[in-house]
């Protein structure tokens, strides 16, 4: 007969080989640097010993950094994430999903500066990265359209990979293309994503060949302006086009904010509904943080549908009144002449 070794997942003494066995340097080092942000927290949850080790600090910060580079290029911002109440892994479980559009009510003051944390991706290759300051206290600020552009009108950023052709490009930058815009509070400590992640719509201009890209945040409106069944569309568009050697060029990356009859809000009330919205809840894993940001979209779309049937009927009710009013006039005028 011959000698049979035990498997390589028996000890010697003949018991099965079990996480707690291996060293913890060996955990952190060769295993859970590996982990993207959801599978580490998920870790975390499945013993005493994970726990401790993946809410490390240094392992948050990679993720963090990993998942939106951005962060990762300004000294402040790194400084920023870490400053954060429970560190990185704070600003993780803030950043990463998706905003829940709940009216919640606050007591910190609005943020005197918001910080813009821009990343973009198309078939999982960074093609833009930018980290955007705005100071939301002065009177132009507040007075004036809300609008954050990353670019100059005249600016266009060079990317490694190919711009899809002109028949193509629409359906490809809608499958492959994500982005994400974490806005920051640097004074309260606090974060949220406002992109859908996936694009809600994608449009080609029929002349210049550009493609324009559109997520979207939608949000309640609140405050005393607002009904409590009203919303607003926070829109970041992002303008594709390809140069002359066929290379992909990133024209344009804005956030606006419009209600539901399509009019800019200024950035008083913007910065309410901002101030508001990073204090709401969020939102699952990826996949239902995708499947809900479509659907939301999709549901504003049709809200905004039936609010403008709606606004169309009163104005022709209000149209009929004024012709039976006009008329009614009309006859008293001629029988008091004619009698």
């Amino acid at each position: 007969m011959s000698n049979s070794s035990p498997p390589p997942s028996a000890t010697a003494g003949g018991r099965a080989t079990t996480l707690s066995d291996l060293h913890a340097d060996i955990l952190t080092t060769h295993i859970l640097t590996r982990l993207d942000g959801p599978t580490l927290a998920a870790a975390s949850c499945a013993s005493s010993q994970l726990r401790s080790l993946s809410t490390q600090h240094h392992l948050w910060a990679t993720v963090c950094h990993l998942t939106w580079p951005s962060t990762a290029t300004s000294p402040r911002l790194r400084r920023l994430v870490s400053d954060f109440p429970g560190g990185p892994r704070s600003f993780f479980s803030l950043s990463f999903p998706l905003l829940h559009p709940t009216t919640t009510t606050t007591a910190l003051p609005p943020p005197t500066e918001l910080i813009s944390a821009v990343d973009i991706h198309y078939k999982n290759n960074l093609i833009f990265s930018k980290v955007q300051e705005t100071e939301t206290v002065s009177d132009w600020f507040r007075c004036s359209p809300f609008r954050v552009d990353l670019l100059d009108p005249k600016e266009a950023v060079p990317t490694a990979v190919r711009h899809p052709d002109c028949y193509g490009a629409s359906a490809s930058l809608a499958a492959d293309m994500t982005l994400s815009w974490v806005l920051i509070d640097p004074v309260g400590r606090r974060a949220a994503n406002l992109s859908s992640h996936k694009p809600v719509a994608v449009n080609r201009h029929w002349l210049s060949g550009e493609v324009q890209v559109l997520f979207a945040a939608v949000l309640p409106r609140g405050g005393r302006r607002g009904a409590a069944d009203e919303h607003v569309q926070c829109g970041m568009v992002v303008t594709c086009g390809g140069s002359e050697r066929g290379e992909m060029q990133v024209r344009e990356v804005s956030l606006q904010m419009e209600d539901m009859d399509g009019m800019h809000l200024t950035g008083e009330e913007s910065l309410a509904i901002l101030h508001r919205a990073m204090e709401g809840k969020r939102v699952g894993n990826k996949k239902r943080r995708e499947e809900e940001g479509s659907k939301r979209y999709k549901d504003y779309l049709e809200m905004k549908r039936e609010r403008r049937e709606r606004k169309l009927r009163n104005e022709g009710t209000l149209d009929k009144l004024c012709v039976a009013f006009g008329v009614a006039v009309f006859g008293a005028w001629v029988f008091f002449l004619c009698f």
